[in-house]
């Protein structure tokens, strides 16, 4: 099988242009007889469903939660990408477009990149016509800071908060549809099956999660933004709620899953601190502006400070072994998130580490604030300040930039950041794989769209910062509403989708199926207790660092473990409530599938790229190994069954416009 991506002919910066031009469109008359489902309501499902509705669509809004304002979009702190060279260092479209490939380490479609960067700019004027409050400079122009991976200043803020006022940015939009009546919205719905009507996929079941009543809803098309997957490995910084069940679904019904082993490390989370925790937080990957990452230079100190003898603001400089700034010069503090990453696994791995577990490193202020407080003394033309009135002043600063963050991690740690350094270390945050998309953003199967995370196409190996919530944006406000025309341009006739239709009711009988084998299990173990054991597994195996034994080994683990999981998980109450617990089963019955997939992906690329750093390829300074000539490929799974019977399909990668190479930040 080849896949066709459906990239347009023409020079690189004419491809978004030109096909925007040519592509078929559905007159606002017509609109107003096709109906299309949304599932997902963050940042692209709340984009997509506010611009389609306002194009005369009629919507179908579905989200799990209580409200569109509580999609984990809400959660990004740091700050959203965009090419406007507010800074005049030297930014454009095409370096935006650059950074992303390169930091994706050349595993992503040039033609989806470009198209990102260039619509970037206009999120931005989008926000902020729809009031959302970036941060501003001394001028008045809008600010911006500076993220890993780059040596531009090209992210707009929203103190730690960007995604939480993007998001009522969007919320804003979707209101306004909902009011109209062009969107109808489905709060504490869930989406458990895709609904396939002669090839195509024609509507969904959904589960209204309050009631348990399972309910048919028809389409002339199924846009699914649902998010991303990283919860398979039970901790991680994505909300308790996020699961990629949509995204499961859809791959059951034959959309290709891509890239599925392309997980994001973070570098700047809160450690985990013991076995009762069920996710963990992220400290803004933006702290590394003005925070030094450092880890002591003696071992004996690291074990001083492990043991509470010593304390880190004990250890003068010459002790302290900066070793972002000493491995990579160039970037420093500010390299992409998978390099940080495992910088501080193999510091924690050879002893250095910080906090009672030894995995923990140093995110320290003290320089920032010493140098905020300085400048703030000249601009106060204060002679010859005093240490103290330097510490005061600088911290007000740093407080007006990060405020929030530092009270959140002192709400979280009970210790000021100001005053001790912060403990971090990586945890799962992100995936960049998802569902194979065209340049529609159509997946394999002819109706069925994916948005933002939920699919696979921008970011390759490794997301850069800031670039998730670009992503979200670029798709539902100002891509799928061009490109999902092409295809409804067909369905001007077709007329109201019949939910009673054979296929309908077969759909929603597996679910009633599936729901009543859960229900009916020997039910020894909580839902809780195998999420628990397939975290394990995943983190262990297919983690920061995996190789062949291992990938091999968790396969096994994981066919195993879900095989026990249909037999003894115990799921309390009943089907027609609300029942969290049934909720939750079903979401990890797919992380089950999943996970072995993911395996089987990680196994299959014998290659280090981005996130996935399998510890046989490897430079002999500790690099990430490519291999183009093998592996310059998207890999698409096929669903035929098992996970162990997916079949990989290729989606070769062409580079016209950028010279492969090995990624260097020194």
């Amino acid at each position: 099988m080849i896949l066709d991506s459906k990239i347009p002919e023409g020079p690189l910066e004419k491809k978004w242009q030109n096909h925007k031009a040519n592509i078929r469109l559905v007159n606002p008359a017509n609109k107003r007889n096709i109906d299309v489902i949304v599932v997902g309501t963050g940042l692209a499902g709340s984009s997509a469903a506010a611009s389609l509705a306002e194009m005369g669509y009629n919507v179908k809004a579905f989200c799990f939660q209580d409200s569109p304002r509580r999609a984990h979009s809400i959660a990004a702190q740091g700050g959203i990408n965009a090419a406007k060279n507010y800074q005049n260092d030297g930014d454009s479209v095409y370096r935006l477009f650059y950074d992303t490939i390169k930091g994706g380490d050349y595993r992503s479609r040039e033609a989806n990149v470009y198209r990102l960067a260039e619509v970037s700019a206009n999120i931005i004027d989008q926000a902020v016509a729809q009031g959302v409050p970036f941060a501003r400079d001394y001028g008045g122009n809008l600010d911006n800071r500076s993220f890993g991976g780059v040596q531009v200043s090209r992210t707009f803020y929203a103190k730690g908060q960007t995604g939480q006022q993007l998001l009522l940015g969007a919320y804003s939009a979707l209101s306004r549809q909902i009011s109209k009546g062009k969107v109808k919205m489905y709060n504490r719905h869930e989406m458990l099956e895709i609904v396939m009507v002669d090839g195509k996929a024609r509507g969904i079941i959904a589960r209204n999660l309050v009631t348990g009543e399972i309910q048919r809803h028809g389409a002339h098309a199924v846009v699914l933004a649902s998010g991303g997957y990283g919860n398979v490995f039970f901790l991680s910084t994505n909300a308790m709620g996020s699961n990629g069940s949509a995204a499961w679904k859809a791959h059951r019904k034959g959309a290709h899953f891509a890239n599925p082993c392309f997980t994001q490390i973070h570098p700047t989370c809160i450690p985990v601190s013991g076995e009762h925790q069920s996710k963990l937080t992220l400290m803004s990957e933006s702290l590394r502006n003005d925070g030094r990452i450092w880890v002591p230079k003696d071992i004996k100190d690291a074990e001083a400070i492990r043991a509470g003898k010593l304390k880190p603001t004990d250890l003068p400089e010459e002790k302290r072994d900066y070793y972002l700034e000493r491995r990579y010069p160039s970037f420093g503090n500010l390299v992409p998130r998978d390099v940080a990453s495992r910088a501080a696994k193999e510091r924690c791995d050879e002893g250095y580490g910080v906090n009672a577990t030894g995995e923990a490193v140093y995110l320290d202020f003290a320089a920032a604030i010493e140098r905020y407080g300085k400048t703030e003394a000249n601009i106060k033309g204060i002679e010859n300040p005093s240490a103290e009135e330097i510490r005061k002043m600088g911290k007000e600063v740093v407080e007006a930039k990060y405020g929030n963050l530092f009270a959140m991690y002192e709400k979280i740690v009970d210790d000021n950041p100001y005053e001790t350094p912060m403990m971090i270390y990586p945890a799962v945050h992100y995936t960049m794989g998802g569902i194979w998309v065209d340049y529609n953003l159509m997946t394999s199967v002819p109706g069925l769209f994916a948005l933002g995370e939920a699919n696979f196409s921008d970011h390759g190996a490794n997301r850069l910062g800031a670039s998730a919530l670009m992503q979200g944006l670029a798709d539902g406000y100002f891509v799928i509403p061009y490109t999902i025309g092409d295809y409804l341009a067909d369905e001007i006739r077709t007329g109201a989708i019949d939910t009673n239709h054979e296929a309908f009711a077969q759909a929603e009988a597996e679910v009633k199926g599936t729901i009543d084998k859960l229900m009916n299990t020997a039910g020894e173990h909580s839902v809780d207790y195998y999420h628990k054991k397939l975290g394990h597994i995943m983190w262990n195996k297919c983690g920061m660092a995996r190789n062949a034994e291992g990938l091999k080994e968790a396969i096994s683990e994981i066919q195993a473990l879900r095989a026990e999981f249909w037999q003894k998980v115990r799921v309390p109450g009943g089907a027609m409530e609300m029942n969290p617990e049934l909720d939750k089963a079903m979401r990890v019955a797919d992380f089950m599938e999943l996970g072995e997939l993911m395996c089987m992906d990680a196994l299959t690329r014998e290659e280090s790229c981005g996130g996935h750093f399998r510890e046989e390829f490897q430079t002999e300074e500790g690099e990430a190994l490519r291999r183009d000539d093998d592996f310059a490929f998207v890999s698409a799974w096929k669903y035929n069954g098992e996970p162990k019977d997916a079949e990989l399909v290729k989606e070769d990668l062409i580079f016209d416009n950028v010279e492969l190479k090995t990624r260097s930040y020194k």
